[in-house]
């Protein structure tokens, strides 16, 4: 059984227990769908000051709405068009302090300031994306893009 994880460490030790969440929640499962609908739940109990969390996954040249916690969302993106298009088209982790200055930025939710987008790799090929936004300007760091990136391999491992 699962429960809300009381989280008092540093950031850092904190990421470590998320991810160990993470990889005890997907042991053995190999539902991608599931995997990520929790995988976006745990995101969404353990980050702060945050709107939406959730995937995009790939089909063909762009990316199609999955599992996810928030408002309804876009449910289709091309390769190279906004943040998310951006990451699944170059392969990189996508750190924006400020969506409005992101030229083609989509806004699904209006309340969006900031977000991060880390793609899932799997054989060298984008599969998916992982996506959360902020109300808040500058919300994600580099120590978030580290510690996501490693949320994202550790997932990747069950899809």
């Amino acid at each position: 059984m699962f429960h809300t994880e009381t989280y008092s460490g540093s950031r850092e030790k904190n990421y470590d227990t998320l991810i160990r969440q993470l990889e005890a929640l997907i042991a053995g499962e190999t539902n991608a769908v599931a995997n990520m609908a929790n995988a976006s739940a745990l995101l969404h109990q353990f980050l702060q000051d945050i709107n939406w969390v959730g995937f995009y996954v790939t089909e063909g040249n762009e990316l199609v709405l999955g599992p996810f916690q928030g408002l309804p969302a876009c449910v289709r993106i091309p390769f190279g068009r906004g943040v998310c298009g951006t990451a699944a088209a170059t392969k990189t982790t996508q750190l924006v302090a400020d969506v409005h200055q992101f030229p083609g930025h989509i806004a699904c939710d209006a309340a969006s300031n900031s977000e991060i987008v880390v793609p899932l790799i799997k054989n060298g090929e984008v599969i998916g994306v992982l996506d959360i936004d902020s109300p808040s300007k500058s919300r994600f760091d580099e120590l978030d893009q580290t510690y996501l990136e490693k949320f994202a391999q550790s997932l990747v491992k069950g899809l």
